[in-house]
Order: structure tokens, then C-alpha cells, then sequence
């Protein structure tokens, strides 16, 4: 398959998950680059295992950076370059999201057929094992087709046009938070461009499987926003 998109995975621990995430992806036709966001040494090696077996790229950040994890500023930062230099639409699927055979061919035919439109952003919707719309895009399940929305999206599973790329310049992230999806899918709409959600592309999410401490935002929120302040963790 002609490679018309860069896809591209960060990664922190939780292998089992992203290991499925991997092959999942690779088993649509597609290879895609992993960012390893300083992963244990054990999971590293198994990403390596992961590149041998299936031709995809693994780049270890803490071989290029030194700042702890999360690193997704600089991971988008080189995404973003390297898809501006291949002329190329940006994919991000998350390391716990499981993608289906036709996914990433729906992505990208979500934005050729709008080609009258200036589109930003193309993004699958969540479901849990049962096929329920899930967290973040719980808001859908009052949207019944395909089409642009104002709301917040998520990297979950995301292409980013290439027409948006060359527009803002994530170098202009702000390096003090954390998370930049949010961000990111409203300066779009700030710019002119259409966000466009496929209530029709789902794609199974098992939310925050790399930092489990994130669960208490379900089980138990009083603590979860204590120590996202204390701590200041998690900024969006």
C-alpha cells in the first residue's frame, strides 16, 4: 500500500495494550513510528523485538532528550516536521487504542471527500469491548452521522491534514502542560478549518492504560483532581 499518511504511536509501558495497538495497525496495511516516551528498559526491548518482527520504526526518546516523561510536545513537534517534509497528512492512534482493518482508509477517506471543505482534523470515535461510545467523545452518542463538530477532540485515533500541519506550528505549544489535543482540535476551529467526527469509524479505547493512576478520574474524582493540582499532573 502507498504510504499516504505518517502514523505515529507514543508509547509508555503498558505492552500488552500497545503491543494490540502495534499489530493492529500494521495488520490494516499501514507501519507507522512508535515514540518510546521512556519506557522501562524491559518494555524498550520489546519494542525493539516489535521492530524487527514488523518493519516499523522505534524511536527511544530518552536516547534523544533528556526530559522525563510525558514528552508529547516533542513528539508532535518531530511528527509534525517529518509529515511537512513527505507532504504527508499526520495519524496519531494512542497506545490504547485498537484500530480496525479499515480504519485508517476511512480517516483518510473522511477528508478526501470533503475536498471542497478546509478540513483540520478526522477523527474516529471511541467505544468500549461492548461497542458503547466512550470517554472522550461521550458527547457523541447524541450525534447519529458523520460531520463536522465544534466539540473537543482527542488524539485518540486522529488524522491531522497536512493543510493544518503547515498552518500552526506546534512549536508554539506551550511547554508547561502536558496534553495538547484539546488545544490543538480548537485552534483548528479558531483558524477556519472543519473538525470532522466519524460517529461511523469507531475504534476501541481502553482509556489511560499507560498511567493507570488517571482511573480515579472514574472511581474516585475528588482524588484524582487533588492530585492532578497538588501534583500538578496531567495539564491540558
Amino acid at each position: 500500500m502507498v504510504k499516504s499518511v505518517y502514523i505515529i504511536m507514543p508509547v509508555k509501558d503498558s505492552l500488552q495494550t500497545a503491543e494490540q495497538a502495534i499489530r493492529a495497525i500494521t495488520a490494516s496495511g499501514y507501519t507507522l513510528c512508535v515514540y518510546d516516551d521512556y519506557s522501562l528498559p524491559e518494555n524498550a526491548a520489546r519494542l525493539d523485538e516489535l521492530q524487527q518482527e514488523l518493519g516499523i520504526e522505534i524511536i527511544h526518546l530518552r536516547e534523544r532528550i533528556d526530559h522525563p516523561s510525558p514528552n508529547y510536545r516533542w513528539v508532535l513537534m518531530d511528527a509534525q516536521r517529518k509529515a511537512i517534509e513527505q507532504d504527508q497528512d499526520l495519524v496519531i492512534v494512542e497506545s490504547d487504542v485498537i484500530v480496525r482493518t479499515d480504519t485508517i482508509d476511512r480517516l483518510i477517506k473522511g477528508k478526501e471527500s470533503r475536498a471542497e471543505r478546509r478540513i483540520g482534523m478526522v477523527a474516529a470515535v471511541t467505544t468500549d469491548e461492548q461497542g458503547a461510545i466512550n470517554f472522550p467523545y461521550e458527547y457523541a452518542q447524541r450525534i447519529h452521522a458523520d460531520g463536522a463538530c465544534k466539540k473537543r477532540f482527542s488524539f485518540c485515533c486522529t488524522l491531522l491534514t497536512k493543510e493544518f500541519l503547515k498552518t500552526y506550528d506546534f512549536a508554539q505549544l506551550d511547554p508547561s502542560k502536558n496534553w495538547y489535543d484539546v488545544h490543538i482540535s480548537h485552534k483548528a476551529l479558531q483558524m477556519g478549518f472543519d473538525n470532522i467526527l466519524q460517529v461511523s469509524n469507531p475504534v476501541l479505547h481502553k482509556p489511560h492504560s499507560s498511567r493507570p493512576w488517571k482511573q480515579l478520574k472514574y472511581t474516585n474524582p475528588l482524588l484524582y483532581y487533588w492530585r492532578k493540582w497538588s501534583q500538578r499532573r496531567d495539564k491540558i
